[in-house]
């Protein structure tokens, strides 16, 4: 008997039916099953009405004349089309005068252009609010506001940093070692300068216990991070959770750490999954936008690394449109072809001397000396085999492939059709 699975790849869907006795599992989020409330639109307005642990946006906004709106990039499916109409309405409810900033929270990514803001917002918005795109390397824009817990320093925008409010949207999930994304992800890395979010990525706290998906509680990063946001005055967030094909059906706001608990404990609630341990393990990172890129994808390696036999094959399915996503990543992992040299040059170097991509590499090389890794993408073959992984073109050959790595045909198969929606435990 099969079982027909369908995995996320791009903006499409790829399709495998599966002979249910090579099939050991299927890790899910509860999150389909969770039926909404209420439409996209009036669960995000709930939120922005009931408010937790804060006055409302609108009686924050009140006097306050400069206004900065810290958004997600092109990189995060967050629905800013939904949310920030309500947030702007809002700040003009209370200050219909208010200059209002939208602040792109690019963190060491890319800077998005003018078609990814017109796809995330809509043209309106564009053309009408002001928005400006961080750069976490223009450092006329950067602003000390103190020393981390980690150590090293804290620098922000200054459009952040001057701002009378600052408030920020965006989504929870599971982040790979953050623990959950969302809230004070916002400043730090989000509008952060290069230099603050290395030291906040160090190969020591990237290594610690508590750095992993769905951890917050003595998390080493998430505590920089959450320090960041409260000294930078984040006042108010409205995040929202979402489902696989990327809509709203639950939206917390008000208060930074309040709202964002409310929202991480529905999350955990929904989205912890127990590890079936096998041969083969596919994993995706959600289709677009998140699997854009080789660097993003590393995300969806480590839901499949969590149940993974140690020595067996772990078959990623990312379009990666965008390519690998880092330089820096790309040399790191291509320039050298032992892979446990360059974990020792990273695991040697300390908090303030971490490099650009360090850390994406280090969990991508964690992932790599537990698995072999098939990569199924539009990439070019070769550049998939300089990343220390296994090119292949459908889930038909990367399975094939598998079974000769492994040395058997009779093989126990896991999947996660979205690996960042899961918490593996």
């Amino acid at each position: 008997m099969a079982k027909e699975i369908h995995f996320p790849y791009g903006k499409e869907k790829l399709k495998y039916s599966f002979d249910e006795k090579e099939l050991a599992g299927i890790l899910t989020s509860s999150i389909e099953e969770y039926e909404p409330q209420a439409d996209e639109i009036t669960l995000v307005k709930r939120a922005l009405e009931n408010p937790i642990g804060s006055p409302k946006l609108s009686e924050l906004s009140v006097g306050k004349n400069n206004v900065v709106v810290i958004a997600s990039d092109h990189t995060r499916p967050v629905p800013s089309r939904i949310i920030m109409p309500l947030m702007l309405d809002e700040i003009r409810k209370g200050n219909p005068e208010a200059n209002i900033t939208i602040l792109i929270a690019t963190g060491c990514h890319r800077g998005t252009t003018k078609d990814e803001l017109v796809s995330k917002f809509g043209k309106e918005i564009v053309e009408k609010e002001n928005i400006y795109v961080h750069d976490c390397d223009e450092r006329e824009k950067l602003v000390n506001i103190g020393t981390l817990p980690s150590g090293g320093e804290c620098e922000i925008n200054s459009i952040a940093v001057e701002a009378d409010l600052l408030v920020s949207e965006g989504f929870i999930e599971p982040h790979f070692f953050a623990g959950f994304s969302g809230g004070r992800k916002s400043v730090l890395p989000g509008v952060a300068g290069r230099g603050t979010v290395l030291a906040n990525h160090c190969s020591e706290f990237i290594s610690h216990e508590n750095a992993r998906t769905g951890v917050l509680e003595n998390n080493p990063i998430h505590e920089d991070m959450l320090w960041a946001a409260k000294k930078a005055k984040l006042q108010f967030i409205v995040n929202v959770v979402l489902n696989s094909e990327k809509e709203v059906i639950y939206a917390v706001a008000g208060d930074l750490e309040q709202a964002h608990k409310k929202g991480t404990d529905f999350l955990s609630d929904k989205c912890g999954a127990k590890a079936v341990y096998s041969d083969i393990v596919i994993s995706t990172n959600g289709g677009y936008p998140l699997d854009q890129n080789v660097y993003q994808a590393v995300k969806g390696m480590t839901a499949a690394e969590a149940t993974v036999k140690q020595g067996g094959v772990i078959i990623m399915i990312a379009s990666s449109s965008d390519g690998i996503g880092g330089e820096h990543f790309y040399h790191q992992l291509a320039d050298q072809e032992d892979i446990n040299k360059t974990m020792n040059v990273f695991m040697n170097r300390k908090r303030n001397e971490t490099v650009p991509d360090q850390w994406q590499t280090q969990i991508m090389l964690r992932v790599l000396m537990r698995a072999k890794v098939i990569y199924i993408s539009q990439m070019d073959d070769r550049m998939i085999e300089k990343l220390h992984m296994i090119p292949a073109h459908s889930i038909d050959e990367a399975i094939a492939k598998a079974k000769k790595i492994l040395g058997k045909n009779d093989v126990t198969i896991t999947a996660i059709p979205d690996g960042v929606s899961v918490v593996v435990r």
